[in-house]
């Protein structure tokens, strides 16, 4: 497995070994021993979700806060989405910047959000379904989120405005500048 680490210090691309047959393929999704030697901490992951979406959808940007943090590793199993990842962690160097990624059932890449990262992706496909696993339990009171289209920030979910489908959570979303006055940054 081949592990990239992106623009955003701790956020990572993984890249797995696959290996195709007449049968089919077979390559290792996670191996905690790769895992802790390239992040450089043992991450335990304790819960599992997976989710279906249609063309269009664009869930996020969306994390969990304080001791309720969540660090993630998602992938796609079926279909093909634009993930996004923004650092929102005080002090780093790279705050309010963002990556994006393609990851699709095809290329089975997978990227690792630290914790400290609003987090959100667009479908490309017909039809998508994701899966991610998260190292903290989910807690309703730590939630917190930022608009996904969001003008500061200025992401590009490659989803024209009126084909986009949002949740009425994500259209009243806050705003990049209220997130920031809300967390003390300037």
């Amino acid at each position: 497995m081949k592990f990239t680490e992106t623009k955003l210090k701790g956020c990572f691309i993984l890249e797995p070994t696959v290996f195709e047959d007449e049968r089919g393929y077979f390559f290792e999704a996670f191996n905690d021993q790769k895992f802790e030697q390239i992040i450089g901490s043992k991450s335990i992951f304790v819960q599992d979700n997976q989710s279906q979406s249609q063309y269009g959808v664009v869930r996020g940007l969306h994390m969990q806060t304080g001791e309720h943090g969540q660090a993630k590793l998602v992938r796609v199993l079926e279909g093909r989405v634009l993930d996004v990842a923004v650092d929102v962690r005080p002090g780093s160097a790279t705050y309010g910047q963002y990556v994006e990624v393609e990851l699709s059932a095809i290329n089975k890449r997978q990227l690792y959000v630290p914790r400290g990262f609003l987090h959100g992706f667009s479908v490309l496909s017909e039809n998508a379904v994701f899966f991610y696993k998260c190292d903290n339990h989910y807690h309703k009171v730590a939630e917190d989120g930022v608009h996904p289209l969001d003008r500061e920030l200025g992401i590009d979910w490659q989803i024209p405005r009126e084909e986009m489908i949002l949740s009425v959570k994500d259209e009243e979303a806050q705003s990049f500048m209220v997130f920031k006055e809300k967390n003390g940054i300037g």
